[in-house]
């Protein structure tokens, strides 16, 4: 291939930026002008592990349930013997929520929170390695595509978006459900996003920059825009993000990533897809019931998304959070006031176009007849039905068949 002026340019730009710049530079340094997301923004939130759905969204109003976690299980809404703080919520009379995630209430209150419960995927391995793959990818099995489902989102759709703050993960590397042929970011703290060095070295960079994108006119405009990014992003870490009154976020990694998302929302900067995990839900040890280990870790969930919730509540309506698991528990406690590897799981769905305040899903109960094999909650619904559902209905996505290949989609009524 000849080596034009252009290449050239291209070439030496992305040769500096290993040395000068951050990682993520050669994405932002070529881009057009950002365009507004098509549709909803989407905050993807894994619970990594395997979170327990019968102690997340509890099944109350069955008495087989208090049969087989005679420990861990979560009091009745109306127990006299527990603290108020120790029981469930009740949210719709069978079914009540795990009273750390008491912050959470409103939202279902307001009719913007919901579940689908016995939710999950075909896989049957109980294998986390396993589920995570597939269900970031997903498909049903090894031969399926390579690329991540949210990464096969944002190929199909063109939003005539090319910033490089389209999709985003929050962490040290690009989780697996964003990888694709569209670059994703990375992100720790949008303090990452600025040019390194003391104030004489940023200056003598951005004035190098300058005349290497004035050198080239097709280039001219794409080196504004990247600076007004850089500008921006710079902006945002100097000043300092402040969140609306009322929006006090945990001082945990969670809270901390969900705060990052809501500053990216704000600015404007072209997001459409965050992505963020929570560790730490393999719970086969001293899990608890309204208090300990997993109880510590759902108030940290609520209290992140209930305070990164109230601070984008001007965009409640152009927002979908969606928080999901590999795959659920096993119905019976183990000897080790824990729970094992299950089955079905539960899905959360939260935002303005959500069909909220009701458990979705079709529930079959814990009798062992209903059980799968015998042990774990069934999966009645595909998680990909309400992935499909999200993308179709509120990121305006109707390449869905492109998303999942070889999987045809039941529209169950979670959103609007």
């Amino acid at each position: 291939m000849a080596l034009t002026r252009r290449t050239f340019l291209q070439s030496a730009l992305a040769g500096l930026t290993f040395s000068v710049f951050p990682s993520w530079m050669p994405r932002l340094a070529f881009t057009p002008k950002n365009a507004a997301a098509r549709g909803d923004v989407l905050v993807c939130l894994f619970l990594r592990g395997a979170a327990d759905a019968l102690n997340i969204v509890v099944p109350f109003g069955e008495d087989e349930y208090y049969r087989q976690r005679p420990t861990i299980a979560i009091a009745r809404p109306d127990d006299g013997r527990m603290n108020s703080p120790l029981r469930a919520m009740d949210l719709d009379g069978f079914f009540g929520l795990h009273p750390a995630l008491e912050k959470l209430l409103p939202a279902w209150q307001a009719k913007q929170l919901a579940f689908v419960h016995a939710c999950g995927a075909p896989d049957e391995s109980r294998s986390h390695f396993q589920a995570m793959e597939l269900m970031e990818r997903g498909c049903e099995a090894a031969s399926g595509p390579g690329t991540g489902w949210l990464g096969r989102h944002l190929a199909s759709l063109d939003t005539n978006n090319h910033s490089p703050l389209r999709a985003v993960g929050i962490g040290e590397r690009v989780p697996r459900m964003l990888q694709g042929t569209i670059p994703a970011s990375a992100l720790r703290s949008i303090a990452d996003f600025h040019l390194r060095g003391d104030a004489a070295s940023v200056q003598a960079m951005q004035n190098a920059l300058g005349n290497l994108y004035a050198s080239d006119a097709a280039m001219g405009e794409i080196g504004g825009e990247t600076m007004n990014m850089l500008a921006i992003l710079e902006k945002l870490s100097a000043t300092g993000y402040i969140p609306r009154a009322g929006a006090t976020y945990p001082e945990s990694e969670l809270g901390l990533g969900l705060k990052q998302i809501a500053a990216l929302l704000k600015a404007q900067v072209g997001l459409e897809i965050a992505c963020v995990d929570v560790g730490g839900w393999d719970t086969h040890i001293a899990q608890g019931g309204g208090e300990g280990g997993m109880a510590q870790l759902l108030r940290d969930v609520g209290d992140s998304l209930a305070a990164f919730y109230h601070d984008v509540a001007d965009y409640s309506q152009q927002l979908s959070i969606v928080v999901m698991s590999e795959f659920g528990r096993r119905v019976q406690e183990n000897g080790g006031l824990g729970t094992d590897h299950g089955h079905g799981s539960v899905m959360w769905l939260l935002g303005g176009n959500v069909r909220g305040g009701r458990v979705h899903g079709e529930w079959r109960g814990l009798q062992h007849e209903n059980l799968f094999q015998g042990m774990d909650v069934a999966v009645t619904t595909d998680y990909r039905d309400v992935l499909s559902e999200v993308l179709v209905k509120r990121l305006n996505n109707p390449n869905v068949v492109d998303v999942f290949p070889n999987y045809q989609a039941t529209m169950r009524g979670v959103v609007n």
